[in-house]
């Protein structure tokens, strides 16, 4: 296999490999019924005029499976947190008593666990969409290479190599869905 495939094999790689972060990423934000602190990586607070992500204005913990507990640098911005927490629209009431503000996460109900197993579904696809795009960029790019010399088997080559790395991408996605389906359903 000549250089110019192997680069184009490897940046597909290296892009498949991004996808797949960003598809755990956002498979990690779906609440299995646990509190997590990554489920407020969306929250932005309003500290002195600009929107700040809430982790970088007070520390967030989970002292427990079912509470989230914020506690802000500064005091002055308990307010502003318990607001941007309500406008998130999570489902969930943040409690402010002066010091802290405590979350608590309420059990799932069955229909809304359904409902948390189709997002993590359109997640998943939407994973193997952006594969399935990358596999079709760099297939193009090995094909602009027959003008650079590269033979017509060394190109059928490259597209083989991209295709096995499209498939073992796309089972890891499938991977990740039903984990994270396993986990929501799990009471």
């Amino acid at each position: 296999m000549s250089e110019l495939i192997k680069k184009q094999v490897t940046d597909a790689k290296a892009a498949m490999d991004r996808a797949i972060d960003h598809c755990d990423g956002e498979l990690l934000k779906i609440r299995a019924g646990k509190a997590s602190p990554s489920m407020l990586d969306d929250i932005f607070v309003d500290y002195y005029g600009s929107a700040t992500p809430l982790n970088q204005v007070g520390t967030v913990n989970t002292p427990d499976a079912r509470t989230i507990v914020v506690q802000p640098w500064e005091k002055s911005l308990l307010g502003a947190i318990e607001k941007a927490i309500m406008e998130a629209n999570l489902g969930v009431n943040p409690q402010n008593d002066g010091v802290i503000i405590r979350i608590n996460v309420p059990p799932l109900t069955e229909e809304r666990r359904r409902d948390l197993v189709k997002k993590a579904k359109a997640e998943a696809e939407s994973g193997k969409i952006a594969i399935r795009n990358i596999r079709k960029d760099a297939n193009e790019k090995i094909r602009k290479l027959k003008s650079e010399g590269v033979s017509e088997d060394e190109m059928k080559t490259g597209e083989g190599e991209i295709q096995k790395l499209t498939d073992a991408y796309i089972l890891k996605v499938d991977q990740l869905s039903e984990a994270k389906e396993k986990d929501i359903m799990t009471v």
